[in-house]
């Protein structure tokens, strides 16, 4: 699993924000607790002397400090089971004032040796959610809330009606989401405009960013004109060039609308390194487009057909525009 390093950097700084906020918060409940027990404060004073006169006699030459230290030990569990005692005639727990790390296995350091621990990856699925949030303005795009109802069952002249077609489509699309992984594939999702290729995209972006992987979904037209940005101009080159690695390197990389953008020999090119990066380093993409197979040869070559095909799976989607059905039900 792989980290977007836009969206680990918010995740750290709301987990330290969050961490600070815990630390004010025990700070004002121990002042709270000296000032109703003076005493409490007047312990933990001498707890900290205790400590000193321990490293003080631990650094003594010409002497062994061994008896010394003893006494200063004996003297400090004596005020610490003092202080236990004083919090429970209070009705306190007698640890009420140990400061507990909110996370036991990291101690709130957020890693585990080299790996992130949970915690932090909690904070970090939130933040992804966040930004796809505001990207997708994802409301009710969910699998729970996919209608069929749109998908006619006339078969026509066809083999399946776009009923079964959808049926078909949303089973493939709810099981990539809930069991991704670097064992998944690739999905072309392709037809007429109106059909559900964009919901179902954002439902598997939804549930993929839920489970800790990053995701990165993005309109071809403005990934485009970032890898574009990065090369060519070079006032906004930092900020570009963190966008184009993201768009290689994240888990899954979901391109919407391809084939509406303005068709340049940059973009064939461009769209050809994107998908040849992303294969060789086994991540995952999603694209959508209105285009038909033949379609996408003739405007991006033989080579991205080639990849698409052969490392895709095709899933296509027949049917009237639900947009406009919803409108003339109005």
């Amino acid at each position: 699993m792989s980290y977007d390093g836009k969206i680990m950097r918010r995740a750290l700084q709301r987990y330290e924000e969050d961490k600070q906020r815990r630390e004010q918060m025990y700070q004002q409940r121990r002042d709270q607790l000296y000032s109703r027990i003076p005493r409490l404060g007047e312990i933990e004073k001498e707890l900290s002397g205790t400590m000193s006169q321990i490293i003080a006699s631990a650094l003594q030459r010409g002497t062994d400090p061994l008896p010394a230290i003893r006494v200063i030990r004996d003297e400090n569990l004596q005020l610490q089971r003092e202080r236990a005692e004083l919090l429970v005639s209070y009705g306190y727990e007698a640890d009420y004032l140990d400061e507990q790390p909110n996370c036991p296995l990291c101690r709130d350091s957020g890693y585990r040796g080299n790996d992130v621990c949970r915690c932090l990856q909690e904070y970090y699925a939130r933040e992804q959610i966040a930004e796809l949030s505001q990207l997708l303005h994802m409301g009710e795009e969910t699998f729970d809330t996919f209608s069929f109802d749109w998908y006619t069952t006339d078969r026509g002249s066809r083999s399946r009606s776009p009923r079964e077609v959808a049926e078909r489509n949303f089973d493939t699309c709810s099981d990539y989401a809930r069991h991704f992984s670097e064992r998944s594939g690739n999905l072309l999702l392709f037809g007429p405009p109106g059909l559900g290729k964009t919901f179902l995209s954002t439902c598997i972006a939804r549930v993929v960013s839920e489970s800790g992987h990053s995701v990165v979904y993005d309109t071809a037209s403005h990934l485009f004109g970032q890898f574009e940005t990065a090369k060519f101009h070079r006032d906004n080159e930092e900020e570009s060039e963190e966008d184009v690695q993201r768009y290689l390197r994240c888990d899954l990389l979901i391109i919407d609308d391809l084939g509406t953008e303005m068709l340049t020999s940059f973009v064939q090119s461009t769209l050809y390194q994107i998908l040849n990066t992303r294969l060789r380093s086994r991540k995952k993409t999603i694209i959508n487009t209105n285009l038909k197979l033949d379609e996408i040869s003739q405007r991006y070559g033989a080579q991205v057909r080639s990849r698409i095909e052969g490392e895709f799976d095709l899933l296509p989607f027949i049917g009237e525009d639900i947009r406009v059905q919803k409108k003339n039900k109005k």
